[in-house]
């Protein structure tokens, strides 16, 4: 293969790239925290019994193992004067896999990650010419500038790059937000400057599983002559054990390919998750495709119509365990906002409590994603909506100190209901440099919240008077081993957990198993339901989210209906799946979709009415 080889393929060829280097070594046991690149010098068999393994799967393109080794990153590990030999390592290693059969790219990692650091722009453009000369002068077939959260740092590693024209240049960006860089560009003018500074493919990978990068193609405008690559992530990341686990199947990831392919998309492989066995369903699906034009596609979705109920007069001073051994119940989750605007909230808020809801329940930054203080929120809710908040807590953003601050705030404002979580890491939401801090688990969170209502601090120093936190735990039946699940249950009420909230069902069998494997446990459950509203979003949530599974009855009346109709379709789905909960739990917690609350307060409407 050569240079001119590669942009000649891309004019009528779709080509496939790779998986997920990393991924892999972890498999092959190469421990967590081990550096990547080193393994070019020192486990050359690894990595090229890697490479074979993409190869043997249909990519007919790879990437060297170089995606940090740059002088920057490779001083964490003392390897700073080794930059030249890894990554020319790398390329004899990745051409010896490839022979004649595949194109070699030489991956050049964003060295910023998604933290904006004090790094003058002079000292990252030497570490790029530094990595990028070293992979040049080996022979590659192109570079592949990517991960980059900053378009200003993106176009500094492309001015070294267009340095060695006529080198092919890929550069791929990763975003949180559909249409937006993490520095504010919107995608089309993102791709424009990229283009002018010299890539003459741009795309996007990592951070976000084929559902949203797909959301982000279909923003673009259509723009003749514009490549496009894709490398998605296999899904949305679960911590399970010390390790990452992905959730989207290969043959979700085929299926999407070959959307991402109608798109435009010339280059399609994968990120952070994807094995083999998803690079072997995408080249099932579009090898030697003849690349298309990007289409324009739309989705019109509206909103369905409701009507205001009335709301069920109750004794606010009851908590919802007390309530929940007396009559149906009914918590419905409204996410904050992620800007400024907290007017929607508060007017969704009092929609669901005109329906009947008994408390509206605020995420606290769910996904890792900046939104609105809960404590805030909460307060609003509770003092202008008139219906009782209960907020969440994570771990993950807040150290002891924190965390007892923040309970102590809740206690002020008279918030007295919390859900202790553990939150999903910061490395998969909008602000991915930012610090997970984890100083305690779930488990420690229960029970030191529980401690405040014996008038005692994290500390052990007290604290003059009682809290009286009702506090939940969360519960995920969606596993292989639902009883391990129910185990971990059991560790969170004997930490003092006075309820239990789940992650959303979709399946009347799994809601009766979860009846049986959990009638022995003496506080009461809360059953997550949350419609669906198309069957995008349902083949997202079954792919691509941890801890959520859809039965293959529902995926597959959702993908019989469109908008408006898909949205009624969903609603019908969560009634059934009502109906057959209120056999077993008086506790409904239903979720509300995209801040669509007229659906949620069309389906607490229908709880009361039963």
């Amino acid at each position: 293969m050569n240079q001119a080889g590669l942009l000649e393929k891309l004019k009528d060829q779709v080509l496939i790239g790779d998986g997920a280097m990393g991924t892999l070594l972890h498999r092959y046991g190469i421990p967590v925290g081990t550096c990547g690149e080193e393994l070019n010098l020192t486990r050359p068999d690894v990595v090229k019994d890697i490479h074979l393994r993409y190869l043997q799967a249909g990519a007919n393109m790879i990437e060297t193992n170089t995606f940090g080794a740059n002088r920057e990153k490779l001083s964490k590990f003392g390897l700073e004067d080794q930059v030249k030999e890894i990554n020319q390592a790398a390329v004899k290693i990745a051409r010896e896999a490839a022979g004649d059969t595949a194109f070699v790219v030489g991956a050049v990692g964003g060295i910023l990650g998604g933290k904006r650091r004090n790094v003058p722009a002079a000292e990252l453009k030497l570490a790029f010419e530094e990595q990028i000369q070293s992979l040049v002068e080996a022979g590659v077939d192109g570079l592949i500038l990517e991960t980059f959260c900053f378009v200003d740092e993106a176009l500094i590693a492309l001015e070294v790059a267009k340095q060695y024209a006529p080198l092919p240049v890929i550069c791929q960006l990763t975003i949180q937000d559909i249409d937006r860089t993490q520095d504010g560009y919107s995608l089309e003018s993102a791709f424009g400057l990229l283009t002018e500074a010299g890539a003459q493919v741009v795309g996007l990978n990592c951070y976000s599983g084929p559902a949203n990068i797909i959301r982000s193609l279909e923003s673009l405008p259509p723009r003749e002559g514009l490549l496009l690559s894709v490398y998605p992530n296999a899904g949305l990341p679960e911590y399970v054990d010390g390790q990452f686990l992905y959730p989207s199947s290969p043959e979700y990831f085929g299926q999407s390919a070959e959307t991402l392919y109608q798109l435009g998309a010339r280059i399609i492989g994968g990120c952070c998750g994807t094995m083999p066995e998803h690079i072997q369903a995408i080249a099932q699906k579009l090898k030697d495709k003849k690349p298309v034009a990007k289409q324009e596609l739309t989705v019109k979705e509206s909103p369905i119509p409701t009507t205001v109920f009335a709301s069920i007069e109750e004794q606010q001073e009851k908590t919802l365990p007390e309530l929940v051994k007396d009559r149906p119940t009914i918590i419905v989750e409204l996410d904050p906002p992620r800007d400024l605007d907290f007017q929607p909230f508060l007017e969704g808020a009092a929609v669901l409590k005109e329906a009947g809801a008994d408390a509206i329940t605020l995420a606290d930054n769910s996904l890792a994603m900046t939104r609105m203080s809960n404590m805030a929120l909460g307060a609003m809710v509770k003092n202008q909506v008139g219906i009782r908040p209960l907020v969440h807590l994570t771990c993950r953003d807040r150290n002891s100190i924190g965390q007892q601050s923040h309970l102590m705030g809740l206690y002020a404002l008279g918030i007295d209901h919390v859900l202790a979580i553990t939150g999903d890491p910061t490395r998969y939401g909008d602000l991915p440099g930012a610090s997970s801090v984890y100083d305690m688990t779930s488990f420690d969170l229960i029970r030191m919240t529980k401690q405040l209502n014996e008038g005692v601090g994290f500390s052990g120093r007290p604290l003059k008077k009682r809290a009286s936190f009702t506090v939940a735990a969360a519960f995920n039946p969606n596993t292989r081993h639902l009883h391990k699940a129910v185990e971990r249950l059991e560790k969170k009420v004997e930490a003092g957990a006075d309820y239990i909230m789940s992650q959303p069902l979709y399946d009347h069998e799994q809601i009766f198993q979860v009846a049986e494997a959990t009638k022995h446990i003496k506080v009461p459950i809360f059953i997550g339901i949350m419609p669906l509203t198309s069957q995008r979003n349902a083949e997202f949530l079954h792919n691509e989210v941890p801890g959520i599974r859809l039965s293959d009855d529902v995926r597959s009346r959702m993908a019989r209906y469109e908008g408006k109709d898909a949205q009624k379709q969903g609603i019908e789905i969560a009634m059934e799946l009502i109906e057959t909960t209120r056999r077993h739990f008086n506790g409904i917690y239903l979720i509300t979709p995209f801040m669509r609350y007229e659906m949620t307060a069309e389906l607490t409407h229908f709880v009361r009415k039963g």
